[in-house]
Parts: C-alpha cells; sequence; structure tokens
C-alpha cells in the first residue's frame, strides 16, 4: 500500500483542520518545505499538498511559493489538491512540476470537462471525492450536495478510463483522531475499479494494518503523525512501502 503523508497550507504554513472546519486549525510550523524534507527524510515516497485557501475560492496563489519551495526541496512525487477548476490551473500546476492533481468540486459539477482533461492528461488527475454521510461535499467542504458519493464515483468512470485515482475522504473523520471509516471505504471499492486512496482519520498502526488487509491501494496520512500517535516509519514498514 502507498503512504502518501499530507502537508496541508493556509496562508503559506502547514496546518491541520478538524473536520474540514477552517475555525479549528492548528499549525505545524513556519516552513512547509522543512516538514517536506522530514517526512522526505523518515522514508516518503510522495507527499500529498492541499491548497486550503483555493479550495475554498480564496487567494489561489497564497500557498503558491510554499508549493514550489516544497518541490525545489524533495525529489519524490507531489500531489496538490485544492481550487483545481480549469484548464488554467491544470496547465500551470503541472507546469510547476507536480506529479498528479486532485479534482474536487469540479468533478461533480462539469464531470464532462473533468473527463476531458483526464483524457488530455492521462493518469495525472485524480477525483477528490469528500463525503459528508455518504454524499459529496463541495467548496472546501462547505456545501454538501445531494450525490452520493458512490455514485459519482461511478458517473466519472463510465466517462473516462483515464483517471488516476479516487481520494476518498471522509469529512466526520478527518483530523479527529477516532480511525478511518472502514465501512465506507469498501463501500467505495465495491462501487468502482478507480484505484482508491483513503483520506482521513487513519490514527493508529491497527488503522494502517486494517487497510493493508482490506488490499487498499492507497492511504493519506495527516494528523496522526504531526500529533506523534504513529511514525512514519512504522506506517511504511506495515504497508510495505518502506
Amino acid at each position: 500500500m502507498e503512504v502518501w503523508p499530507a502537508i496541508d497550507l493556509r496562508h503559506g504554513k502547514p496546518v491541520r483542520l478538524q473536520q474540514g472546519d477552517y475555525d479549528r486549525q492548528t499549525i505545524f510550523g513556519d516552513c512547509p518545505a522543512t516538514m517536506a524534507k522530514r517526512w522526505v527524510d523518515a522514508g516518503a515516497k510522495r507527499l500529498h499538498l492541499v491548497d486550503l485557501d483555493a479550495a475554498r475560492g480564496d487567494d489561489p496563489t497564497a500557498n503558491r511559493k510554499a508549493v514550489e519551495a516544497i518541490l525545489a526541496a524533495v525529489d519524490v512525487p507531489c500531489q496538490l489538491g485544492g481550487g483545481v477548476r480549469d484548464d488554467a490551473s491544470i496547465g500551470l500546476l503541472l507546469g510547476l512540476g507536480l506529479a498528479r492533481l486532485v479534482v474536487g468540486s469540479a468533478a461533480l459539477k462539469r464531470p464532462d470537462w473533468f473527463a476531458s482533461v483526464c483524457d488530455a492528461n492521462p493518469e495525472r488527475l485524480a477525483a477528490g471525492i469528500d463525503a459528508r454521510n455518504s454524499m459529496v461535499a463541495t467548496d472546501g467542504w462547505l456545501e454538501t450536495s445531494e450525490t452520493r458519493a458512490t455514485d459519482l464515483a461511478k458517473q466519472l468512470r463510465a466517462k473516462t478510463s483515464c483517471i488516476a485515482a479516487i481520494i476518498y475522504t471522509d469529512i466526520a473523520r478527518d483530523g479527529m483522531m477516532q480511525g478511518p471509516n472502514f465501512e465506507g471505504l469498501a463501500e467505495m471499492a465495491a462501487a468502482t475499479d478507480i484505484p482508491l486512496v483513503a483520506s482521513g482519520g487513519v490514527t493508529t498502526l491497527d488503522d494502517v494494518r486494517q487497510l493493508v488487509a482490506m488490499r487498499m491501494p492507497a492511504c493519506i496520512v495527516g494528523r496522526s503523525l504531526y500529533d506523534g500517535a504513529i511514525t512514519l516509519e512504522d506506517v511504511l514498514a506495515i504497508a510495505g512501502d518502506d
């Protein structure tokens, strides 16, 4: 199982939110590039970046320098989600050297457009499907749609074969240190053959073991690493990604 340590960016700093709530934020240092090097030095082979400012429609350039600094500091593939909504942003961000982009709200609202950009950039765009009570949340998790997460996955697969992955996040579990929603992950895995990345709630090494037992292709690990509940070295060893 691939392991993607997360670096969430807000106002140029690495932070973590609880359940996507911008008012419940913890800042972890001043330098995202230093954080990136920390995870790579611990064995990470890839990194998951989130632009929280762009995700909710704020200044899309607020974290640009931080992203560029991370890419300059480490030599591993990095994917970025947050605010990827049009051809221009895709071209600009891929041009920075990011290996993969995560498209969230726009994949739900403009599925035909998303399919077209996947076809134009095969295996370089992932669908970020964030769920609240099994329904897709959008706009930086500020809105909840009437579309089931599994239905969106099926719709996207029907439109294109070039999606790199689905990053599936259960918002209720994100940043709460309560474990993943294994039932929701199993439901999503059964709904589509698109490679699935489990995101949100990975808290203990037993969580990692259960994801491995489920044959989950990949997982994103965030707050539990920052809080020291688990170490990246142990996660990588269990995942077989060391």
